[in-house]
């Protein structure tokens, strides 16, 4: 069995759930394809997530297209200082780019403030900070983006999605520091027990993802343990992030069973117990 080869269909949930957290356009097979093998397991929902200005568009305009899919807008923390700064290796999906300075990532935050005023965007995100892929030459940009992107999900009532990377304590201050929209979701829950008791306390919501069944990742395991059971969600981030004992093939929305099922096994809930739960949690957390 190759790498590539694509996981098996895994047994149906017998709850309809949603997965917070996706990017078909990364996925293979059209966007059809992906909906339909997702309702196939009763995952009847999806966030669909954009990562920079094109990608944010395309998930604006998917979501319109499809009554099942919710949109999130914003440029990715790795994307602020690749604006600013110019990214001369082509790390993201669009060749290498000239520094455009504060002026660009102002016109780009523009047209990210445009998007999140439509009805089917649901979401500002992914946004936040990534201390691992962007060093402290881009810290500054990274947080001016965090920074707008919050006032834009207050501005429009939009849930504030974030992708946290190395850099909880910082994306705790500046939410404390700004004031977190009523809706804040983490996304692919990074931290540990104690900061799942921070986030709890917050009211911010937690997402967990397929690397949550990984060996390694029993802070993960220990922290969805006590996050309470209204603020927890799944998603599978696909194409990345595949749940064991999958690891390394790709991920896509019809395995969100895999990863619920582990997810009530830590929290020792039956499997339809807790799919409800994340069902309401995510219908609340981005309001539709």
């Amino acid at each position: 069995m190759s790498r590539s080869e694509a996981p098996p269909l895994p047994e149906p949930l017998r709850v309809p759930v949603a997965d917070s957290h996706t990017h078909l356009d990364m996925q293979d097979g059209t966007v059809e394809e992906g909906l339909a093998r997702a309702a196939a397991v009763n995952v009847t929902t999806v966030v669909q997530v954009g990562c920079d200005v094109k990608g944010s568009h395309w998930a604006a305009e998917t979501a319109a297209a499809h009554a099942n899919v919710h949109a999130a807008v914003a440029l990715h923390p790795n994307e602020a200082p690749r604006i600013v700064h110019g990214d001369p290796d082509g790390w993201s999906r669009q060749g290498a780019r000239e520094a455009g300075g504060t002026a660009a990532l102002h016109e780009a935050l523009a047209e990210i403030d445009a998007l999140a005023a439509l009805p089917h965007v649901r979401g500002v995100g992914e946004t936040g900070l990534d201390y691992f892929r962007t060093g402290p030459e881009g810290m500054a940009a990274q947080e001016e983006s965090f920074r707008a992107h919050i006032e834009i999900a207050k501005r429009h009532g939009k849930a504030l999605v974030i992708h946290d990377r190395e850099a909880h304590a910082d994306v705790l201050r500046i939410l404390a520091d700004a004031g977190a929209p009523e809706r804040t979701v983490f996304h692919c829950y990074s931290g540990d027990a104690d900061m799942a008791r921070v986030c709890a306390e917050a009211g911010y919501f937690m997402s967990f993802a397929g690397n949550m069944t990984f060996k390694n990742a029993q802070p993960l395991r220990d922290a969805l343990a006590v996050a309470p059971l209204e603020l927890v969600l799944v998603e599978t981030d696909a194409p990345f992030l595949t749940p064991a004992p999958y690891r390394g093939r790709p991920n896509a929305p019809y395995l969100i069973p895999v990863t619920l099922r582990a997810m009530a096994a830590v929290k020792g809930l039956d499997e339809d117990v807790l799919a409800e739960a994340i069902a309401d949690n995510t219908a609340r957390a981005f309001d539709y």
